[in-house]
């Protein structure tokens, strides 16, 4: 890392000052903001480094190994879960900076977030970027997204060669493409061919537009069914019946209503958890209380419509003040179900 640290003495503009622009006023802003960027990014690779010295003596082995490491944290107050991020970034920096890919110096011309990114891409990117830095460019997070997004859209064996190929010429923009990828990458190989052959027949950008549409409107069905409780009761084949709504161009309905499905049966599951909890401390208060405490017991009798077999809830002023009446009813599993829908 380089020895000097930016300045702290940022040069900031007058904020009472009618004498500059607001157009000024925003770009020497921008440029201060930037320098703090750099700082933060300084400071972080460093604690990284801190963070994987005291966690690598902690895997000297013995009793107990490991819990000097989390006391550590504890005392400073950093997450488990932060301190492993910088840790990756100062490993991400270190295998840039020994590898030659990135002068030590360099890293000053990076934003925070530019780097991360630049610290995730794939090594041709690395290059690209790092070598732009070396030269004296100012890396921002926008110029690693577009790089990343050409080389992927160019490159990735997930497309057709007629994609690639029309991507290289420039027939189709980068920024188009590489959701494409990013959506490919989350299906099952038969499922992509699928896609692919679609691709090829009408490689236009529509098209591509289209097929990403498809592939996130499946990964999202997908995901959700398999968490949906409903779809574990009987034999059901999701698959199929998305490639029914495809040919219905409604697949972007079905998935939609999929995760609403899996969202209102996680609702429920959490509303049926509190309204155990609550009558069980209603119940508590009941009896500790008594004639001697009218206004506990009046309390008491108002949070018996939510604790009850019925709840009844105000949706307020905004539902017209409708009430939503609910009733609870807990079955065991050999109870029969409702019949289906006709």
């Amino acid at each position: 890392m380089p020895d000097q640290l930016p300045s702290l003495e940022l040069d900031l503009p007058d904020p009472e000052s009618d004498e500059i622009s607001t157009m000024e006023f925003l770009a020497r802003l921008e440029q201060a903001w930037a320098v703090c960027d750099r700082f933060d990014l300084q400071t972080e690779i460093l604690r990284g480094r801190i963070l994987k010295a005291v966690r690598d003596r902690e895997k000297r082995g013995g009793e107990g190994r490991g819990a000097g490491f989390l006391q550590w944290l504890r005392e400073r107050e950093i997450s488990k879960t932060r301190a492993y991020g910088l840790i990756q970034l100062a490993e991400s920096a270190q295998d840039m900076f020994s590898e030659g890919v990135l002068e030590e110096a360099s890293v000053n011309r990076f934003s925070k977030r530019a780097f991360m990114e630049t610290a995730q891409a794939d090594p041709e990117v690395q290059l690209m970027i790092s070598e732009a830095a070396n030269e004296g460019q100012e890396i921002t997070r926008k110029q690693v997204r577009r790089l990343t997004d050409e080389f992927t859209a160019a490159t990735s064996p997930l497309l057709p060669e007629e994609i690639r190929q029309r991507t290289q010429e420039n027939l189709l923009p980068p920024r188009a493409v590489a959701p494409l990828v990013r959506e490919l990458s989350k299906l099952p190989e038969e499922q992509q061919e699928d896609l692919r052959k679609v691709l090829r027949d009408e490689p236009e950008l529509d098209r591509v537009k289209d097929v990403t549409s498809t592939a996130r409107w499946i990964t999202k069905a997908t995901e959700s069914g398999e968490a949906v409780r409903a779809f574990q009761q009987g034999e059901l084949d999701l698959a199929k019946a998305m490639q029914e709504a495809q040919r219905l161009d409604a697949l972007g309905l079905l998935a939609d209503a999929v995760g609403q499905a899996q969202a209102l049966e996680s609702a429920v599951l959490k509303l049926h958890t509190s309204w155990r909890r609550l009558g069980g401390l209603q119940e508590r208060l009941w009896v500790e209380s008594g004639s001697s405490t009218p206004y506990l017991r009046d309390v008491l009798n108002a949070l018996q419509s939510l604790s009850g077999a019925t709840l009844r809830v105000s949706l307020g002023e905004l539902a017209g003040g409708k009430r939503v009446r609910l009733q609870l009813v807990e079955e065991s599993p050999d109870q029969l179900e409702p019949p289906p829908l006709p």
